[in-house]
């Protein structure tokens, strides 16, 4: 579990990116953070790995401030994805999804297998390891990027508009393929971006920001799409945020009725629709009683296990006789049908259930001021409670920091904001106030400590 607790980033310049934004991210869960440009997603994203660090506030992985992590080590352990792939150029396919293996001590061979196992698993041929991504599409190099995030395992997940840069086709399958690995991965996963529609598709949470970096709204995206908390997110969300949100409302309790079905076009009547079918049962179109032995086309259509009503009303919709066909999950085979009437009559037994109501975050006319709060000599605040691991950050923080990760590259001076390099280990990087409280030293090997035990793991170690 990933927190923030009332963080804050305010850049040199005076620009705040992100204002008191406190956040839960579930273990094992995906959370969107969504909002106009110049909302801080981005911003907020770059935190979790710290190559932007907050100038108020605190974040913690699992109970452990951030800022107690080395950042190579810690970045070691989080997966990152960016539009357009993000790839080194000068690296083939096979050795950019090995970059983080090989800092970790895997030898080649075992790298060379985890990075054909994720192509196959990314959908892309084997047969274009060894090419440079200059000779792959924009899809491919985005799928290239996420098996590159993946190749390590990572218990979590960073994306940052990671499909702004695709075409819309490529796109939804670059999202089904996303929920499909953390279906199976079981990652946690922290994805920026400004299109609502991926939000909704893609997060278990959503969490709305305004411009200036304050958080309107977080919750499920049903929620979110059926109770907007203000104007604001209203009008982010959209005008057809009804008919989205039947992607949240399942179809199996729909009454199913029954068409003629038929293997052969020719030998079916012309007086009823009747559904051509294959030799297992699957639906391949409408007999066309215009054309003799001629199949229309079939439209949509909805799995009655898995399916939600915006599917089935979709396949309705779509569908030369305003009948939804329904197939079973496993195999395809047809089900029934369900009139568009039907559809609609559910949907309005679905609106006349009670909902959750809507949580409303903090006040969008000014920065909250929490009760127990107070404000040191630098102006940023600080949990009065909070004891030996409050984290009071300089407006200037320290250089030795800015300056750690491979040794051959500065960060630009105060704000920490580079690039997430994953270097060597020979500088530390943990914040002072964050110690050992019985010997004064940086916390990094503690047991519950992930970050300490893999880095004495011996080269090649099985992971």
């Amino acid at each position: 579990m990933i927190e923030f607790e009332s963080v804050g980033k305010t850049f040199r310049d005076g620009t705040a990116a992100v204002v008191d934004l406190s956040l839960t991210v579930p273990t094992g869960r995906t959370t969107v953070l969504v909002g106009p440009p110049g909302c801080g997603g981005t911003t907020a994203l770059r935190m979790v790995n710290r190559v932007v660090e907050p100038t108020s506030g605190r974040l913690l992985w699992d109970g452990t401030p951030l800022r107690s992590r080395r950042r190579t080590a810690l970045r070691r352990q989080m997966g990152y994805v960016v539009a357009d792939g993000g790839l080194f150029p000068h690296r083939t396919v096979a050795d950019n999804i090995g970059t983080v293996p090989g800092l970790l001590g895997w030898t080649r061979s075992k790298t060379r297998r985890r990075a054909l196992e994720l192509l196959d698993r990314v959908g892309v041929e084997r047969s274009l390891a060894d090419r440079y991504p200059d000779q792959l599409s924009g899809s491919q190099q985005q799928r290239v990027g996420l098996a590159r995030a993946l190749a390590a395992d990572p218990a979590v997940v960073l994306m940052d508009e990671p499909f702004a840069g695709v075409d819309p086709v490529a796109r939804q399958d670059l999202h089904a393929l996303v929920l499909d690995l953390r279906r199976d991965l079981g990652a946690t996963v922290v994805l920026a971006t400004h299109d609502m529609d991926e939000a909704v598709q893609l997060g278990d949470q959503v969490a709305v920001l305004r411009p200036g970096g304050r958080l309107a709204q977080v919750g499920p995206p049903q929620e979110l799409l059926e109770h907007p908390a203000d104007a604001f997110v209203e009008g982010f969300v959209g005008r057809d945020r009804g008919y989205r949100a039947l992607s949240f409302t399942p179809a199996g309790g729909l009454d199913l009725d029954t068409v003629p079905v038929v293997r052969d076009a020719g030998s079916a009547g012309a007086d009823r629709p009747t559904l051509v079918v294959d030799a297992d049962a699957r639906p391949v179109g409408w007999v066309d009683p215009a054309r003799p032995g001629q199949v229309r086309a079939l439209g949509a259509i909805f799995e009655v296990e898995s399916g939600t009503l915006r599917s089935a009303l979709d396949a309705a919709l779509t569908s030369p006789y305003g009948l939804a066909v329904g197939v079973s999950a496993a195999g395809g085979r047809y089900a029934g049908v369900a009139t568009a009437e039907t559809i609609l009559a559910a949907v309005a037994q679905t609106r006349r259930e009670d909902r959750p109501a809507p949580v409303l975050v903090g006040d969008p006319s000014g920065p909250s001021a929490q009760p127990d709060e107070q404000t040191g000599p630098e102006g940023v605040g600080a949990t009065a409670d909070s004891g030996a691991h409050a984290l009071a950050a300089p407006a200037e923080p320290d250089r030795a920091d800015d300056a750690e990760d491979d040794g051959h590259r500065t960060d630009p001076p105060g704000d920490g904001d580079g690039y997430a390099e994953l270097g060597d280990e020979s500088g530390q990087d943990v914040d002072p106030d964050v110690l050992r409280p019985e010997d004064g030293t940086p916390d990094l090997l503690d047991a519950d400590d992930v970050t300490g035990v893999r880095e004495t793991e011996p080269a090649g170690a099985s992971r």
